[in-house]
């Protein structure tokens, strides 16, 4: 039995829609820490990372991390903007889930495990994201559902 709003409209698909956004938001914001950290790693000492010399696609290790560090620091300012469920931060945060999956394909001979994390965590993103209709979840996340 679902809560409906004077409307009619149903209350459960909004608050799994919200959820989603808020999961989607949450797990951005995670991943632009994390590719932060993993970009300071790149600048600062290489000797965190492997080398593989017959790599197709070689390299600067340094250069790498500055895009990594660059893609996580815009990961973390878009989540802020889906905390406040606007559309274009859940726009542009499928952009950047779509952009830190390359770029962690890419850095797969360097830190492989931490890649298909990476990896696993944005396409965790992007379904969160691209599953919430605008109808669902217009309004921003704290008004409560029902409440004009």
């Amino acid at each position: 039995m679902t809560a409906t709003h004077p409307t009619g409209a149903h209350t459960a698909r909004r608050e799994w829609a919200v959820g989603t956004m808020v999961l989607g938001a949450v797990m951005l914001m995670i991943a632009g820490i994390l590719g932060i950290m993993r970009g300071i790693a790149g600048i600062a000492e290489d000797d965190v990372f492997v080398t593989t010399p017959n790599y197709v696609f070689r390299y600067d290790l340094t250069g790498w991390g500055w895009i990594h560090l660059i893609l996580g620091a815009v990961a973390v300012a878009v989540s802020i903007g889906l905390f406040q469920a606007s559309t274009w931060a859940r726009v542009a945060g499928v952009g950047i889930a779509g952009l830190v999956i390359i770029a962690n394909f890419l850095s797969l001979p360097s830190y492989p495990v931490w890649s298909l994390v990476m990896i696993a965590i944005s396409g965790l993103i992007i379904w969160a994201l691209c599953t919430v209709r605008k109808d669902d979840a217009w309004q921003p996340f704290e008004q409560p559902p029902g409440n004009p």
